[in-house]
C-alpha cells in the first residue's frame, strides 16, 4: 500500500509538472477565426507546396536499388510471405490481422488501405475495403457508416460494436486519395465511401449515446465516440495532416472546422510530449495530461509509438508548425539515444524512468527493444537536423522484421510501423492530389 500511494504521488507530480510547462511554453488552443493566416498559409519547402518528398535512405547513402529492394521485402513479408497479415478471402476481398491476437482491427484493416493507395497496389485496397464494409462497417442503427474495430476473422464474432476513432480516420483519408488516384468509375466510388462515414459522423448527437469522431467542443479526436469516452483522447489518433488532407478533398462544406482541428491537433501534441524526454502517455485528457484507465496507468507504450510518425507526416506535407516539431524531434531522439541507440527500451514512464507496469504483447509481457519503435523513432530523422541523426536511419535500415531470440514475433504491428517507416524514409508516404 505505501509503494502505492507513493507512486500516487509520484504521478501527480508528473502531470503537476506537464501542465505548468504547458501553461510556459504553449500558446492556447486555436479556436474559431484565431490565427486563420497561420492555418491558410502555405510553406514553400512543405510538400503540399513543392509537391517533392525526401529520400534520406538516398541522402544517408543506400543507392535507389538498394532502396527499391528494401520496400519490396518488406512488403512481401507482411503482404505476401510466410509470415504476412494480409489474407485473401475469395475472389474480391481480403482482410488484415492481428495474428497474436487472433482479430481483424480497423486501425489495421485501414492501415492496409494506406500503404496499398501509397504503392498503387489497387486490388489489395479494393479487397480490404470490400470487406472492411460487409463485416464491419454499421449498415443501420446510431452507429450508421462507423466500423466495429475488431473481428475475430475465423469465427467472424466482433468483439466490440463500438469504434476505435483512428479507424474511421484512416478509412476516410484512405478513400480520399484513392479516388484522387485511381477516379471513382472503377468498381468502387472512393469519393463516395469517404463521404459517407464523414456525413454519418456530422449526423451523431449523442443518440444512442454515439457521438463525433471528433470532439466538436475541443476540436479533438475522441478515444471512442461513445458514452464518456467522447471526452478524452489518444494523442497518436492525432494527424493534423489527415485533417488538412480533408478540408482539402473532403468538400463537405466543414474545411475550416477541419483547419481548426489540424491546429488544435498540433497545439494538443506540445502539451502532451514531455519538455524535456518528448514521450507523451498512451492516453491523455484534451489538456494533454495523462489520462489513467482502470486497465493501464499513464506512460509511453504502443500506441504512443506512433507519435513521432505523425509529427514527421504533419512536419514534411504541410511544414505548420515547424519550429516546435524540430524541437521534439531531437529532444525525443536524444533521449532515446541516451538510452542506448540499440538498445532502448520499448515502454516508459514520461520522464524517461521505466515503468512498473509493463503492457504485454498478446501473451508476453516484457520491455523489448522493439522494431515498430526503432522504425517510427526514424521517421524523426526527417525532422531533425542534427547530422548525428543518421544513427537513426542506419538503425531502421539495419533492423530485420524476424522473431527475436525468444521467439516473439509481431509481423502486425511491428510490420506495419516498419512499413510506414520505409516508406516515409524513401520519400513514397505522400500526399495524393487528384490527377
Amino acid at each position: 500500500m505505501k509503494n502505492q500511494r507513493n507512486n500516487a504521488i509520484v504521478h501527480k507530480i508528473q502531470v503537476a509538472i506537464i501542465l505548468i510547462f504547458s501553461i510556459i511554453l504553449v500558446k492556447p488552443i486555436i479556436v474559431k477565426g484565431q490565427n486563420k493566416s497561420n492555418s491558410e498559409k502555405g510553406n514553400s519547402q512543405a510538400s503540399i507546396a513543392s509537391g517533392k518528398y525526401r529520400n534520406l535512405f538516398l541522402e544517408v547513402g543506400y543507392s535507389q536499388n538498394e532502396i527499391e529492394a528494401k520496400l519490396a521485402k518488406a512488403y512481401y513479408d507482411i503482404f505476401e510471405g510466410p509470415n504476412r497479415v494480409y489474407f485473401a478471402v475469395g475472389d474480391s476481398m481480403a482482410y488484415v490481422s492481428d495474428v497474436k491476437n487472433h482479430d481483424a482491427r480497423t486501425e489495421g484493416l485501414s492501415y492496409g488501405m494506406m500503404i496499398a493507395v501509397q504503392l498503387d497496389k489497387k486490388d489489395v485496397f479494393d479487397r480490404i475495403w470490400r470487406w472492411s464494409k460487409k463485416h464491419l462497417q454499421h449498415q443501420s442503427g446510431p452507429r450508421e457508416g462507423y466500423f466495429a474495430w475488431s473481428i475475430n476473422p475465423e469465427t467472424m464474432k466482433k468483439k466490440s460494436e463500438g469504434s476505435a476513432s483512428d479507424g474511421e480516420l484512416y478509412y476516410v483519408t484512405s478513400l480520399l486519395f484513392a479516388a484522387n488516384k485511381w477516379g471513382n468509375d472503377t468498381g468502387i466510388h472512393y469519393y463516395n465511401e469517404a463521404r459517407r462515414i464523414l456525413n454519418a459522423m456530422w449526423k451523431k448527437d449523442g443518440t444512442g449515446n454515439i457521438y463525433n469522431l471528433i470532439n466538436t467542443e475541443h476540436k479533438q479526436i475522441t478515444f471512442v465516440p461513445e458514452g464518456s469516452n467522447y471526452n478524452w483522447t489518444d494523442p497518436s489518433y492525432h494527424l493534423p495532416a489527415f485533417y488538412e488532407v480533408w478540408a482539402l478533398y473532403a468538400k463537405d462544406g466543414h474545411e475550416q472546422f477541419y483547419k481548426e482541428c489540424a491546429d488544435t491537433s498540433r497545439v494538443f501534441l506540445h502539451r502532451a510530449c514531455h519538455p524535456v524526454t518528448g514521450l507523451n502517455s498512451d492516453y491523455t485528457e484534451f489538456s494533454g495530461a495523462p489520462h489513467p484507465t482502470r486497465w493501464m496507468p499513464a506512460g509511453f507504450r504502443y500506441d504512443s509509438w506512433r507519435v513521432p510518425m505523425n509529427i514527421t507526416m504533419d512536419y514534411t506535407w504541410f511544414g505548420k508548425d515547424k519550429s516546435w516539431q524540430e524541437d521534439y524531434a531531437k529532444r525525443f531522439q536524444n533521449f532515446l539515444r541516451s538510452k542506448g541507440i540499440d538498445t532502448y527500451d520499448d515502454q516508459f514512464n514520461l520522464d524517461g524512468s521505466k515503468p512498473d507496469f509493463i503492457l504485454q504483447a498478446g501473451s508476453v509481457k516484457k520491455l523489448r527493444h522493439s522494431i515498430g519503435l526503432v522504425s517510427t523513432a526514424a521517421t524523426a530523422s526527417l525532422i531533425n537536423h542534427d547530422k548525428n541523426k543518421v544513427d537513426f536511419v542506419r538503425a531502421i535500415w539495419n533492423a530485420k522484421l524476424e522473431p527475436y531470440e525468444d521467439g516473439y514475433f509481431d509481423p502486425y504491428y511491428d510490420g506495419l510501423m516498419y512499413m510506414f517507416s520505409l516508406m516515409h524514409l524513401s520519400g513514397k508516404y505522400q500526399i495524393i492530389k487528384p490527377k
